[in-house]
C-alpha cells in the first residue's frame, strides 16, 4: 500500500466515523427534531454520488468511505422524514 492509499484510507475512515455517533443517537432515540431534512437530503445525494465517483475512479477508500456514509445517512433521513410525516399526521388530526 503506497503512502497516497494509507492517506486515502485514513481520511475515509476519519470522516466515515465521525459520522457514526450521530447515527448510533438517532438510531437509538428516533429524535431528529433539530436535524435539517434540506441539510441530510442534499447530504446524501452528495455521498451518492461520490460513491458513484469512487467506483468509476475504481478508488477503493472512497468506495468503502461513501458506502458506509451513504447507507448511515440514509438510515438517519429516513427516520427524518418518517417522523415528520408522523408529526404532519398528527397535527392534522389534532385540528
Amino acid at each position: 500500500m503506497t503512502n497516497i492509499e494509507i492517506l486515502g484510507f485514513t481520511s475515509a475512515f476519519l470522516t466515515t466515523f465521525s459520522f457514526l455517533p450521530q447515527a448510533i443517537q438517532v438510531i437509538k432515540t428516533r429524535d431528529t427534531a433539530s436535524l435539517s431534512l434540506a441539510m441530510y437530503s442534499i447530504f446524501t445525494v452528495g455521498v451518492g454520488f461520490w460513491l458513484v465517483y469512487g467506483i468509476i475512479k475504481e478508488d477503493s477508500a472512497m468506495i468503502v468511505a461513501n458506502m458506509i456514509t451513504f447507507i448511515l445517512s440514509s438510515i438517519i433521513l429516513s427516520i427524518k422524514v418518517y417522523n415528520d410525516l408522523l408529526v404532519k399526521r398528527h397535527t392534522a388530526h389534532a385540528r
